[in-house]
């Protein structure tokens, strides 16, 4: 049987291979498409393209070694901010969908009054007010402004795809947790979050790609992350396409990376079963 089952999970990837290839001649297609599109656009307007002048904005060689441009210092920028966020934001999450799950009325009240201002403000707006209003009160950093802004964001949707998550799992693998004598805690940490993770990884990351594309808002506080860093060069230089083409396939790799790393996470968790 347990042959059977390792070929029935083998077969399935050499067919995928032509669909993938399939895939990948049609994006191909689509962005030459598009790039042509542009240079036509671009040669209406009487822009001239300078690609020779980008590497030197993501990294230099000199004699003291390989210098990171503004791009890629940019780009560190956002990826601290990113994974700061991106913890907090889940531990949030999860937080909040407890709370809602809880017997708690004061508990299912705060979350649900968090859960309301946060999805129905803007996330701009919610920027400059702890930025703002709060920063100044608390003493906090523009970094930290920023952090915090984006984990309660994306804390209020991660809310929801853990709560999901955890109603998906049977009641009966609750009630024999309760009758091995577990309580509420170990039941959540020991039964229930472990299966809960493979239905709520895809939204997750979703969600994480979604936080990584809203973090370019931090450039409106100051922030010099990749977005400002991109700002900054164009008014200078007036590189406008390059620099901005440039910073999208930055965001791009970012998030092509996440996802390829969740899908081998989850092709893991399903081999487990």
């Amino acid at each position: 049987m347990d042959t059977a089952r390792t070929n029935r999970l083998r077969l399935p990837g050499p067919r995928r291979w032509p669909a993938v290839v399939a895939d990948g001649l049609k994006f191909t297609a689509l962005a030459a498409l598009l790039g042509g599109l542009m240079i036509q656009a671009t040669q209406g307007m009487g822009y001239h393209w300078q690609w020779y002048r980008i590497p030197a904005y993501i990294a230099a060689t000199t004699p003291a070694g390989i210098v990171f441009g503004p791009l890629l210092r940019g780009l560190g920028v956002t990826l601290q901010i990113t994974a700061v966020s991106l913890v907090l934001a889940f531990l949030i999450g999860l937080t909040t969908a407890l709370l809602r799950l809880s017997g708690s009325v004061l508990g299912r009240l705060a979350a649900r009054t968090y859960l309301e201002l946060v999805r129905n403000t803007p996330l701009l707006v919610q920027i400059f007010f702890i930025y703002f209003v709060l920063s100044p009160v608390l003493e906090l950093s523009a970094f930290a402004s920023a952090v915090l802004a984006l984990s309660l964001f994306e804390g209020a949707y991660a809310s929801e795809i853990f709560r999901a998550g955890i109603l998906a799992i049977h009641r009966g693998q609750w009630e024999a947790a309760f009758s091995l004598g577990l309580g509420t805690w170990h039941t959540y940490r020991l039964v229930i979050l472990p299966q809960a993770v493979r239905h709520i990884l895809p939204p997750l990351t979703s969600q994480a790609i979604s936080l990584i594309k809203d973090s370019a808002l931090v450039s409106t506080i100051a922030i010099y992350d990749l977005t400002m860093q991109g700002q900054a060069i164009i008014a200078e230089t007036y590189l406008v396409f390059e620099i901005w083409f440039t910073v999208a396939a930055l965001y791009l790799v970012i998030t092509l990376a996440l996802s390829l790393t969740v899908a081998i996470m989850e092709n893991k968790l399903n081999l487990k079963r």
